[in-house]
């Protein structure tokens, strides 16, 4: 699938030019298919995540086209121009890994300044941009300190220091906050999305964490199997899904069977667990009398004390059989007809308030236009 790019908010050639490139790219080690046939286009100063479980392909998509692998078959072209089998010293794009890759015998301002010493750039040159490259990470003051009297946090910055400090068109990050803690990694996130915007070069980033991708990301690419699912911008990626596993991968989801009974416009009329009569936006190709799947987020669905008077929404009966305090919010689990459940994810309110009893037989209700029909 091939698909041209746009950041938010942006408009004009600039932002519709490609920076990367990927042609029916594919990669094959001895006769397993790592990569199979990916085509996208990533625009100028994006921010695109590739997304999925280990073995998907995505850090092999990322080391294609950083140069670090060439391709079995397929083109990769940066700035327009094709990479053919160019070694990564020789593409316009610096890697940052997860295990940071400093010399630890360097001091940090060396260590940043090692790519412009090996490309010829003189010592005072290389002093200015070092320190604006460490003031551009928010760690000026630290030129002469070992990597080993950093933090985890603080050898990162260091790391995209470095990467910066050549000016590259793309930076390209395969997992590079997997080894920090959770708070430094949501710290570090936001980080990230502003030196994004701050230096204005193109970032594809490798990850297997929903949250992160959706965090920083302009667009994401799911991938499973060496194949791009869904590519998309966040909000599409969790709202639409395309297919059960972008959106069992993607977030909290429910799952109801549905037998497609009747096609009105650009909704699908089915019933679901003991047949109970929903309504639903429907997919492509949709047919009568099929069988499908219904997806509604948790947070999507309400219990009906909770629901205004809405004869247009679904509702669902079934009995109360679970109820989990989780601070912000409470997780309900109804068991429908059929032996199905859905999770219902309401807001908590006031200490003390009344809640659902276990054992109940209680009704959920969502809007139509909350949930998507996937016919895979």
């Amino acid at each position: 699938m091939t698909t041209g790019s746009r950041r938010h908010g942006e408009t004009g050639d600039a932002a519709a030019a490609p920076s990367v490139e990927l042609r029916d790219i594919r990669k094959s080690f001895g006769g397993i298919t790592a990569v199979d046939g990916i085509s996208l286009v990533v625009g100028q100063g994006e921010f695109l995540t590739l997304l999925g479980p280990s073995g998907c392909g995505k850090t092999t998509t990322l080391r294609m086209i950083g140069g670090f692998e060439l391709p079995t078959s397929g083109e990769v072209y940066i700035g327009g121009q094709p990479m053919g089998d160019r070694p990564p010293y020789r593409r316009p794009v610096n890697t940052v890994f997860q295990n940071y890759a400093l010399f630890p015998h360097l001091t940090v301002g060396q260590n940043v300044a090692y790519g412009l010493e090996m490309a010829g750039v003189g010592k005072k040159e290389r002093a200015r941009r070092t320190t604006e490259a460490l003031e551009m990470v928010r760690l000026p003051h630290v030129e002469r300190r070992k990597p080993a009297e950093l933090s985890g946090g603080q050898q990162q910055r260091v790391a995209l220091a470095r990467a910066l400090v050549n000016r590259p068109a793309v930076l390209l990050l395969d997992e590079p906050l997997g080894a920090l803690d959770l708070k430094l990694r949501k710290a570090m996130q936001m980080e990230l999305k502003a030196l994004n915007r701050e230096v204005g070069a193109t970032f594809i980033y490798v990850t297997h964490d929903q949250d992160e991708a959706l965090t920083m990301s302009d667009r994401i690419a799911v991938m499973r199997d060496g194949r791009v699912q869904q590519l998309g911008t966040p909000a599409e990626m969790y709202e639409r899904p395309r297919n059960r596993f972008v959106a069992d991968f993607i977030g909290q989801t429910n799952f109801l069977a549905v037998e497609v009974a009747d096609l009105d416009g650009e909704w699908a009329i089915g019933r679901a667990a003991g047949g109970q009569r929903v309504r639903v936006r429907r997919a492509d190709g949709t047919m009568r009398g099929e069988l499908a799947t219904l997806a509604v987020r948790p947070e999507k669905v309400m219990l009906r004390a909770d629901a205004p008077e809405r004869p247009d929404w679904n509702h669902l009966e079934g009995v109360l059989e679970e109820a989990i305090y989780l601070g912000a919010h409470s997780q309900y689990v109804l068991r429908l007809p059929a032996d199905e459940r859905i999770i219902v994810h309401r807001q908590n309110r006031a200490v003390g308030e009344e809640e659902p009893r276990l054992g109940e037989t209680t009704v959920v209700v969502f809007d139509p236009a909350a949930a998507t029909l996937l016919n895979d």
